[in-house]
């Protein structure tokens, strides 16, 4: 009977994720939906294991990638990042978590994104100054253990992009669900991510466009005898092609652990050129104190530059 059951929530997880894949094939969306920051990675420890992250979901970054992880967290948590991104783009996060009762917790986190200065140009392309862009994210949250090794959580979005004098305003939905062998080193996830709309448009011209939902699914296992944590996702976006993430985390030298990854993804990154070689690669590590964890990572994007991220995590009664 347990085998028959968690056969059956594998079939039924991965049948709901066949559903994106579905929706994401072919390109004829590509390019049609608005807050494409939403797509951006925000965590240091997942993005040096190639966002390999949603049947991980071990640590506050969870709020991300999979918030029904959150519920196994002990006590209350924080995440603290910063994001030094290509083209001068810059961006930061800063979420909490706090217990509401046994196996149940309440979250919120609020990310931005700057695009740095662009250079303002009339239709005669004479210059006339500089112009910025910058983006918000305002997200709250719930989680909760269930029965049989199962939790499930969901993140409410609201979010806010502006560009010069003219902004736009939306609303998302996360769900998610995580799911643990009894084994207690084999665990899958499933997420939904922003599900919603474009609440306010930039102009009264300007039409309203989707939101990039996209369906994520992963699992991650620590084979026996290794001292290794390795992950896939495979990741439906409804505006773009299938896409899959690999990582892998070193744990036999505490406080130190040692992280590498690849995403397919990378390959959007690539322009024939000598640098094109380890698009879609990232690496980094992470140093542990006490309840606390400060994580490092860099993903190489080939021609675009490189990508920094640095993040602290932590957890205290």
């Amino acid at each position: 009977m347990k085998l028959i059951r968690h056969i059956s929530i594998l079939i039924l997880g991965f049948a709901f994720l066949a559903s994106g894949v579905w929706a994401g094939m072919g390109n004829s969306n590509v390019g049609t939906r608005i807050f494409n920051f939403l797509k951006i990675e925000v965590a240091a420890k997942p993005t040096s294991m190639g966002g390999a992250f949603t049947g991980i979901a071990n640590d506050p970054s969870a709020l991300y990638y999979n918030p029904a992880g959150t519920a196994d967290l002990a006590g209350q948590n924080f995440i603290a990042g910063y994001q030094n991104n290509v083209f001068d783009m810059q961006s930061g996060l800063l979420g909490f978590i706090h217990p509401t009762g046994e196996g149940k917790k309440i979250s919120a986190y609020v990310n931005y994104l700057n695009y740095g200065n662009f250079i303002k140009t009339d239709n005669n392309g004479v210059q006339d100054g500089t112009f910025s862009g910058s983006d918000m994210l305002f997200a709250v949250g719930y989680s909760m253990a269930l029965k049989n090794n199962l939790r499930i959580g969901g993140m409410a979005k609201f979010i806010y992009e502006k560009v010069e004098n003219f902004s736009a305003s939306g609303a998302a939905l996360d769900l998610s669900a995580k799911y643990g062998l009894n084994d207690k080193v084999t665990n899958f996830g499933l997420i939904i991510q922003n599900m919603g709309t474009q609440l306010s448009k930039f102009d009264s011209d300007s039409k309203k466009y989707s939101l990039p939902t996209a369906i994520r699914g992963g699992v991650s296992t620590r084979p026996k005898g290794l001292p290794l944590l390795i992950a896939g996702d495979i990741v439906a976006p409804f505006d773009n092609d299938v896409f899959f993430c690999l990582g892998a985390e070193y744990v036999n030298l505490k406080p130190l652990f040692l992280r590498l990854g690849w995403t397919s993804y990378g390959s959007n990154y690539k322009t024939n050129s000598s640098e094109d070689n380890l698009a879609g690669f990232s690496a980094g590590f992470g140093i542990e104190y006490h309840r606390m964890q400060i994580s490092y990572s860099i993903s190489p994007q080939a021609e675009l530059g490189t990508s920094h991220r640095i993040t602290l995590t932590g957890g205290f009664d």
